[in-house]
C-alpha cells in the first residue's frame, strides 16, 4: 500500500484536475446558452423560409418549368458530395465519434455513388484524411461567434460543384440539438433542393419580379441557411456535449478523492499499529 505522503500527492494532483474540469464546465454552460438561444432564434427564420420556399415552388405548376431551375434538377447520382460538420476540439464525450461513425456509414452503406468530402472542423478533417477519404476542401477554426459570412464559403462550393454537375447530390452531417443531454447526429440533403409541400394556408402574393425569378434567387439563400442552421446545431450540441463531459470528470475526481481519503485514513492506520507493535516489542525485549 502507498504510503500517506505518495497518497496526499495523489489528492492534491486529482483535486488540481476537478478544479480545471469544473472550471470549464462552467465556461461551457456559458457558451451553450448562447448557442442554445441562437438555435432557438434562428429555427423561426428557417421555417420561415421553408413556407416561402413551398408557396413559390406551388406557383410553378409545370414540372418541367421546375426543372429550369439549376438548384432544383434531379440528375442519376453519380458523384456525391458530404459536408462533415464537427468540432474542432476534443473533450465533448462521444460527440465527434458519433458523427464520424454517422459519416463513415453514410459513405460505406447509404451513398451507393463516390462520395467527396468537405471538412468542417479539424476533428472531420484529421479523421477523413487518416482515413484516405477524399477531402476536397477544409474549413477549420469557423469560430464561437459564427455568422452566414462564414458559412457562406462552404455553401458557394457545394453550390458551384452541383451546377457544374461534379456531383450530383450535396449532404450535410451534424449533430442536431435537441437538449443539453440529448444531441443526435443527422444526415441532411440540401441539393438538390426539395421544395418542401404547398402550405395549407397559402396565400396568393404578388411577387415582383415573377415567382419563378424569385425562387431562382432564393434558392442559393435557402441552402445557405440550411449549412448555417446545421453549423448552429453542431455548435449547441459541442458546448452541451463538453459541459456534461467535464461535469462527469468532476464527478469522478470527487470519487476518487473520497477513495483516496480512505486509502490515507487506512496507511495512517496501518503505520500507527505497525509503531505501537514495535514500541510493545522492544517493552517486552527490554523486560525479559
Amino acid at each position: 500500500m502507498p504510503n500517506a505522503r505518495d497518497i496526499n500527492l495523489r489528492i492534491r494532483s486529482v483535486t488540481n484536475i476537478s478544479q480545471v474540469t469544473r472550471a470549464m464546465e462552467m465556461v461551457s454552460a456559458v457558451k451553450m446558452r448562447k448557442a442554445q438561444q441562437r438555435v432557438t432564434a434562428s429555427r423561426p427564420y428557417s421555417d420561415q423560409l421553408r413556407q416561402i420556399m413551398s408557396d413559390l415552388a406551388a406557383q410553378q405548376p409545370d414540372p418541367e418549368q421546375l426543372a429550369q431551375f439549376p438548384l432544383l434538377q434531379k440528375r442519376p447520382v453519380q458523384n456525391i458530395e458530404l459536408i462533415v460538420v464537427t468540432p474542432d476540439r476534443g473533450l465533448t464525450g462521444a460527440l465527434n465519434t458519433n458523427i464520424l461513425r454517422r459519416g463513415s456509414r453514410f459513405i460505406l452503406d447509404d451513398a451507393g455513388a463516390p462520395v467527396q468530402i468537405i471538412a468542417a472542423g479539424k476533428k472531420a478533417r484529421d479523421y477523413f484524411v487518416r482515413t484516405r477519404q477524399d477531402v476536397v476542401a477544409e474549413f477549420i477554426g469557423i469560430g464561437e461567434d459564427i455568422s452566414l459570412d462564414a458559412v457562406r464559403p462552404i455553401a458557394d462550393i457545394a453550390i458551384d460543384d452541383f451546377a457544374t454537375a461534379k456531383v450530383d447530390a450535396v449532404y450535410v452531417v451534424y449533430s442536431r440539438f435537441v437538449n443539453t443531454l440529448v444531441q443526435r447526429p443527422e444526415v441532411m440533403q440540401i441539393l438538390p433542393v426539395e421544395p418542401p409541400p404547398a402550405h395549407e394556408g397559402y396565400a396568393d402574393y404578388i411577387f415582383e419580379p415573377s415567382p419563378g425569378e424569385v425562387l431562382n434567387a432564393l434558392l442559393p439563400r435557402y441552402v445557405e441557411i440550411q449549412l448555417y442552421q446545421a453549423v448552429l446545431e453542431g455548435l449547441a450540441s459541442e458546448h452541451s456535449a463538453r459541459m456534461v463531459a467535464m461535469r462527469s470528470a468532476s464527478d469522478n475526481a470527487k470519487d476518487i478523492v473520497r477513495d483516496l481519503v480512505l486509502d490515507r485514513n487506512k496507511a495512517r492506520q496501518a503505520q500507527i499499529t505497525r509503531e505501537v507493535s514495535e514500541i510493545a516489542a522492544g517493552a517486552n525485549a527490554m523486560a525479559s
